[in-house]
């Protein structure tokens, strides 16, 4: 794989970029302080905007790492953070990257998460050079799964009772994309 860190991607709608100091209210308010946004996640909402800024300040530190990826997802129209998307995991033995993603409740079912992850597959396949992305969801959150589909991933399996959330144990449906099909798919 080709390190080169978190630099800003954009769409026709997104910009998506490192996330700074100034984007802790906007974090708080706009998805990390609501528990439905949260309810599927590995991390429960914040209580408070200083939770958010311990938050983004470990993130803007981790930045210092070429194999760091994590997202803010801006929306040009207003010109702020209304989600993160990023590699939750990287395994260089297999060249793979694991994909998590999370978007503010006033912005779901606008594909916005889809545009965002299209994007960020583009950069993993074309400039990385991974072999693998892959994500996983509970099967209770339909709609991460259909993110997922869009994007080009496929079904790979369920494991049942193999995770997490703050909903308890929980299942894991994985999907994966590898690099030949990616290029197959796009007809490269």
């Amino acid at each position: 794989m080709v390190h080169m860190g978190t630099k800003t991607l954009e769409t026709s709608r997104l910009r998506l970029r490192q996330f700074r100091e100034d984007d802790v209210n906007a974090m708080y308010e706009n998805w990390s302080k609501d528990e439905e946004v949260t309810r599927y996640l590995m991390w429960p909402a914040h209580k408070s905007a200083e939770i958010s800024r311990m938050y983004v300040d470990s993130l803007i530190h981790g930045y210092k790492k070429l194999n760091n990826y994590n997202w803010g997802i801006e929306l040009k129209e207003i010109g702020q953070v209304i989600g993160g998307i990023g590699a939750v995991r990287l395994d260089e033995n297999v060249e793979s990257v694991h994909i998590g993603y999370c978007l503010g409740r006033q912005w779901w079912n606008r594909g916005i998460t889809s545009e965002a992850f299209c994007e960020v597959i583009r950069f993993f396949m074309d400039e990385v050079k991974v072999n693998r992305i892959e994500s996983r969801y509970d099967p209770r959150n339909i709609y991460s799964g259909k993110v997922m589909e869009k994007c080009g991933l496929l079904y790979e399996g369920t494991l049942h009772q193999s995770d997490y959330n703050n909903q308890g144990i929980c299942d894991a449906a994985w999907y994966g994309l590898l690099r030949e099909d990616y290029y197959l798919h796009i007809g490269l």
